[in-house]
């Protein structure tokens, strides 16, 4: 169980730390729940304050019901730690310089720090937010690959996001989210074991 712990620990700072230091400086739109809720704001006008934590429960109410109690215990531990080391980040400035100026450069590397830490917590049973819920659901009960999930969802709300954001910021979102899909799905592939079987819901 310690060693869990680390696991989801370390995947909480690297994927807190590649938000911080590369996706809130460049401003790359993401998919899932933090797209959905922009997307919601942007046309509807509701707040994030209040969309934010209803998307995040719905997500985490559909995964409970195919992927159980176990994985619901282990996703608040991970969802905390995730908070917690935003907290600390925030408590500095960025320490990566600002790669606003190379779009592209940002896009894969965001894509990197996000795929290597979702997919070590996602490796130990739980997941970093709603986003990661609802992925891990759909994989579940379609039976594809989780990586085919993560795109469908962050396609579609990228694609819906056309509505407002211009084509172009859009390019980079969809490469970063390909990028971290098929580096999370990796992980979680390499080296499986029991770790990784869910209860019933």
């Amino acid at each position: 169980m310690k060693k869990k712990i680390m696991y989801i620990i370390l995947g909480a700072i690297i994927y807190s730390f590649g938000i911080y230091n590369i996706h809130q400086q460049t401003r790359v739109t993401e998919g899932g729940v933090i797209g959905t809720m922009l997307l919601i704001h942007h046309w509807l006008g509701f707040q994030p304050s209040i969309l934010t934590p209803i998307l995040d429960i719905s997500c985490y109410a559909f995964a409970y019901k195919y992927l159980g109690g176990r994985f619901l215990k282990i996703s608040i531990v991970s969802t905390f730690s995730v908070s917690f080391f935003f907290k600390i980040w925030e408590q500095f400035p960025p320490i990566l310089p600002d790669l606003s100026a190379y779009p592209f450069a940002s896009a894969i590397l965001g894509g990197i720090f996000v795929g290597v830490g979702v997919g070590l917590i996602v490796k130990q049973g739980g997941s970093s937010g709603g986003d990661d819920a609802l992925a891990l659901a759909i994989s579940k009960v379609t039976h594809c690959r989780l990586s085919k999930a993560y795109m469908f969802t962050d396609f579609t709300v990228l694609i819906l996001s056309l509505s407002y954001i211009p084509f172009r910021r859009i390019v980079f979102s969809i490469i970063t989210v390909t990028i971290s899909s098929y580096i999370i799905d990796f992980i979680q592939q390499f080296g499986k074991c029991e770790n990784l079987e869910f209860e019933e819901g």
